[in-house]
């Protein structure tokens, strides 16, 4: 399915689909030793994000997720990929992070509401970047 994507992060990934009903703050909402989200007032408390294609909205709250995201890439704990519907530019800050410190990656893009729509949990999908256009297969 192509579409009309803003790379925020690029990179290539591949993972199940992980839905989060409300926005997510990396900083006290997700421990990046687990990959959990530990958010007591979000929905979706305990699932596990590490190696998941993560759609949200929009980030919430601090820009230590910054350093939060940055250090779960690092581990090896966090998302595969982060998908957005609004631009959240402390979350693509994290991931360009570890991008440059540790070489690793970790995709942030915003989808336009077609996609968006579309990426539903426990889809397998493949996000590739060819040409500056990005397309998710549905593996």
């Amino acid at each position: 399915m192509a579409s009309d994507i803003e790379v925020l992060v690029p990179g290539q990934a591949q993972g199940i689909v992980v839905r989060l009903e409300e926005p997510l703050s990396f900083w006290g909402g997700f421990d990046p030793k687990t990959g959990a989200i530990i958010d007591h007032r979000h929905p979706q408390l305990g699932v596990s994000l590490t190696d998941h294609i993560v759609v949200m909205t929009r980030g919430r709250g601090s820009s230590s997720s910054t350093g939060v995201l940055a250090e779960a890439i690092r581990i090896g704990t966090a998302p595969a990929a982060i998908v957005l519907r609004e631009p959240d530019l402390i979350i693509a800050l994290g991931a360009l992070v570890a991008n440059d410190l540790y070489g690793t990656s970790c995709p942030v893009i915003v989808a336009d509401d077609r996609t968006f729509a579309a990426l539903r949990t426990g889809c397998t999908v493949d996000i590739a970047i060819e040409d500056g256009a990005i397309t998710f297969i549905d593996v």
